[in-house]
């Protein structure tokens, strides 16, 4: 009998590192995860250690190659949040807090330290910015190294010797290597694929934003050689790597992309019965603390307030376009949390999950108003979901969140119909992505894939099908993330001919939720509301301004 062949994707999400044993057709045979720290020293400010996220690697990677022999594994591949990490000229880390305790080194994704420095930035309207929507977030790179170099000059500045995206940093640390992936590079830190064929720094932009000196030593600190994800990195695993992890010395190591972007690489390749297998025809929903729509395309595609197109970010020879919610899991998980009814339902509820308890609640009421759905049982409740501002597509990271019609209940019932409201709200917020996808080109969508955490909740896929009226599909296999590193893993082992190749093979297959006829009238009104609670935001905060 032919022996199996392994790969393992590591996945370094933003409270956690995961590890997955894979086979070469995309079955996960185990895993491991692994809770990491985050400091949140103050308002907006969040920080976490590169030496803490490689232990928690380690220990995964150990645990999920256990049972395997080492020579049995033939790849390994990173994804990580595109998250700051930074190390001093030889390589140690060095601080990017103002408290200077050098463990915190790395600015997560999520942090928004930088609002003035985007600000500033978006306002020099640099041809640039094109490629991220007209505007850049926050959440990228280049305005948190202004605000390092504003704050920290001294203590991080003047003695960095190197800047990572976080998923970068993995593959250094495992090969010794310093390349740095083509993903991370064009989608957050505004290296130029352009689509008159220019690769490269634009040193203009940099110029124009005072970050003139990382030009220096052919741009060394933030990455002079730059290759395409899957690609193999170095000589695989350096001794002192393979010794940590268990492996074998020289194990391929694919080059990383960002978490959304694997998992956007694990999903798009999925098989459903009648659901069009075409790769521009599909947005892929990465579905975390956060959501990414990843969208692909054999042409640039220019969409205002979403980002790209990124060339050869993603899938090779295609056009990448991004839209997002800075909180999705993020903000269902708030809601619930700070409702006064939480603590009680707590108490009771055993091995259920809170949410397939407020979902159970939602279907009795439902069934006891005669309600075709139970999409309409928030008629009078809407909600405006941007609690952490709007990442796409009115990228807008000051943004806040609305709900309107709340009542003085207080009882799970009053929970539970708040958390329906919220679950539509980030679905509206998935229309309007794909409404701005459509107007600006993508003409041929025809159906969502999802991936996460809320793939396995069937109010939540139901209502992005429903808003959407576009089938969802939903992977057999669930941890598309994890499933898009290995994927790299094995193209960076060259198991297969190309990364088409291996993500068609390892891609599996996936159950469709078709949407439901009878809501969508309902659904379009509620998304006027929804259009109109960001109009009355607006028009609030011109006449607090005024």
């Amino acid at each position: 009998m032919e022996e199996l062949t392994y790969f393992i994707g590591i996945d370094v999400g933003t409270g956690s590192v995961r590890a997955a044993l894979v086979t070469e057709f995309g079955k996960i045979v185990s895993c491991s995860s692994k809770a990491t720290k985050t400091w949140n020293i103050q308002t907006d400010f969040y920080e976490q250690s590169s030496e803490d996220i490689w232990n928690a690697v380690v220990s995964c990677v150990r645990e999920v190659a256990k049972d395997v022999e080492p020579k049995k594994i033939k790849g390994v591949g990173f994804d990580a949040t595109c998250s700051l990490a930074c190390f001093d000229k030889s390589g140690k880390p060095l601080s990017v807090s103002p408290t200077g305790n050098n463990e915190q080194n790395i600015i997560l994704w999520l942090d928004h330290r930088a609002v003035k420095e985007a600000e500033e930035i978006n306002a020099t309207n640099h041809q640039i910015l094109q490629y991220v929507g007209g505007k850049i977030s926050p959440e990228m790179e280049t305005p948190k190294l202004l605000w390092l170099k504003r704050n920290l000059r001294k203590e991080c500045w003047e003695r960095a010797g190197y800047f990572f995206d976080l998923p970068d940093f993995l593959t250094w640390r495992a090969t010794g290597c310093d390349s740095r992936s083509s993903c991370s590079l064009v989608c957050k830190w505004t290296y130029e694929m352009s689509i008159e064929g220019i690769e490269s720094w634009n040193k203009s932009y940099f110029d124009t934003i005072g970050l003139e000196d990382l030009a220096e030593n052919n741009w060394s600190k933030i990455g002079s050689v730059v290759i395409p994800p899957g690609s193999s990195v170095g000589k695989g695993l350096s001794p002192k790597a393979a010794d940590e992890l268990g492996l074998l010395v020289g194990t391929p190591v694919g080059t990383s992309m960002i978490d959304a972007h694997a998992g956007g690489l694990g999903l798009i390749g999925c098989n459903a019965p009648g659901v069009d297998p075409e790769f521009h025809t599909r947005v892929g929903l990465i579905c975390g603390t956060s959501t990414c729509h990843m969208a692909v395309s054999e042409e640039a595609t220019f969409t205002p307030g979403i980002w790209g197109p990124y060339k050869n970010a993603m899938i090779p020879g295609m056009w990448l376009n991004e839209g997002g919610q800075s909180a999705t899991g993020k903000l269902i998980d708030h809601v619930i949390d700070t409702h006064p009814a939480t603590p009680e339902i707590r108490k009771k509820l055993g091995k259920i999950h809170i949410q397939e308890y407020l979902s159970n609640i939602l279907i009795n009421l439902a069934q006891q108003q005669n309600l075709k759905s139970v999409a309409f049982l928030t008629k009078d409740l809407h909600v405006w979901p941007d609690f952490h501002g709007n990442r796409s597509p009115i990228a807008d990271p000051t943004l806040k969140g609305v709900i309107c019609g709340l009542t003085l209940a207080v009882d799970e019932v009053s929970l539970a119909l708040l958390y329906l409201a919220t679950v539509q709200a980030l679905s509206y917020g998935t229309r309007h992505i794909i409404h701005n996808l459509k107007k600006s080109g993508y003409k041929n969508i025809k159906s969502t894939l999802i991936c996460g955490g809320l793939s396995k909740n069937p109010i939540f896929t139901q209502s992005q099908a429903d808003v959407c009226n576009l089938p969802v599909v939903c992977p057999d296999e669930e941890e598309s993330v994890l499933l898009g590193a290995a994927i790299l893993g094995a193209c960076g082992a060259g198991h297969f001919r190309d990364m088409k190749t291996a993500v068609q093979t390892m891609g599996g297959k996936g159950k469709v939720v078709e949407p439901n006829k009878d809501v969508i009238d309902y659904h379009d009104k509620k998304y006027e509301v929804f259009l109109k609670m960001y109009e009355h935001q607006q028009h609030y905060r011109k006449i607090m301004n005024c």
